[in-house]
């Protein structure tokens, strides 16, 4: 399989449950505890991230071909990233009071810095040995250990009172690694260097792992979480909330690794395709649309929704689209010639 259509769904629903739990916040709801924890969308987006952009180096190591190369990988995420980026920092600053620079700093010192690490990340954890049945297994381990540093980062540094560092990626890499470990999990399991287990079972009961999913937002929704605002958590409930929204993301994701026909249905249709092209931009300038609004959380909401969509759509539309089939012309432009030097006279052997 090299298409997730279950994964567009969930984006959508990912960047839904982020403007819900902004809104949440910008208005101080009464029901806070039942919407600020929607902001687990943002671990959602991040184990998709790693999920999508670590499994072409799993499956190059499973067929013995290159890694994808580095310089057209970072131009495409540059391409795909950094326009949107931009202009939400642009319009923040000309029309918002207070800019968005939470969000800013956290989008350039974490998933940024994420995508500029991958391709090594992903050399060391694919190379240097063949993908037999114990490397895999080892590999697992290394990522399922990492999951367990964005807790205890988190603990760590509420404990010595550095919040600032709260924004950085050792906090948030272990729901990357929660992606990187199922995108493994997956290609080893559909080429027969892992053998069956009762993970299998589980990718054909979805309901029960998103029900354990619910579950565990409702722990997360009580005190042992945290405050529902930025005002500073103790280090147990920073490790707590951290550790379980990387259980949620994990139950979250699995299903749409082998899915089944229902849930290709409700969450890879062409809408669902068509609202995770937006998802992007509708997360980043939902940040502008909230910092002019004003009014009850029954009123934002729906606002904060349609003009995040309309702004997104036009985004798409005009600047990132343009900007994608620009690296996509790049590289088929890079392979044409790699393909004309490979057939040229001088490169032929000589008879």
């Amino acid at each position: 399989m090299t298409r997730f259509p279950a994964a567009d769904g969930l984006r959508a629903l990912a960047a839904l449950a982020v403007v819900v739990s902004q809104v949440g916040l910008h208005t101080d709801a009464p029901f806070a505890a039942a919407v600020s924890r929607l902001d687990v969308g943002w671990a959602v987006f991040c184990a998709l991230s790693g999920f999508l952009l670590y499994r072409p180096h799993v499956l190059a190591w499973f067929s013995g071909t290159l890694p994808p190369l580095t310089l057209p990988y970072l131009r495409n995420r540059a391409l795909r990233i950094l326009p949107a980026l931009v202009l939400t920092a642009v319009l923040s600053i000309a029309f918002v009071p207070h800019p968005a620079t939470r969000y800013l700093q956290w989008a350039a010192q974490t998933p940024l810095l994420f995508y500029l690490l991958l391709p090594g990340l992903g050399r060391l954890l694919t190379g240097y040995e063949r993908p037999t049945r114990r490397s895999v297994r080892w590999r697992l381990l290394v990522l399922l250990a990492l999951t367990v540093l964005g807790p205890v980062w988190m603990a760590a540094v509420t404990a010595t009172g550095q919040s600032a560092a709260a924004l950085w990626l050792p906090g948030y890499l272990g729901w990357f690694a929660v992606g990187m470990g199922l995108a493994l999990w997956q290609v080893a399991r559909a080429t027969g260097r892992l053998g069956a287990s009762t993970l299998d079972t589980l990718t054909r009961v979805p309901g029960t792992l998103w029900g354990i999913a619910a579950a565990l937002i409702l722990i997360a929704a009580t005190p042992l979480a945290g405050p529902y605002d930025h005002s500073t958590p103790t280090p147990a409930q920073a490790l707590l909330k951290n550790l379980v929204y990387t259980a949620v993301v994990a139950c979250v994701l699995f299903p749409v690794l082998t899915p089944t026909a229902a849930t290709v249905r409700v969450l890879g249709g062409r809408p669902a395709r068509y609202a995770a092209q937006l998802s992007y931009g509708v997360v980043a300038y939902q940040f502008v649309v909230l910092g002019v609004l004003h009014g009850p959380f029954a009123v934002q909401l729906p606002v904060a929704l349609v003009a995040s969509v309309a702004i997104a759509a036009i985004s798409y539309r005009l600047i990132e689209r343009p900007a994608l089939r620009l690296g996509r012309r790049l590289e088929n432009t890079a392979a044409t010639k790699t393909d004309t030097k490979a057939i040229s006279p001088s490169s032929s052997p000589a008879r």
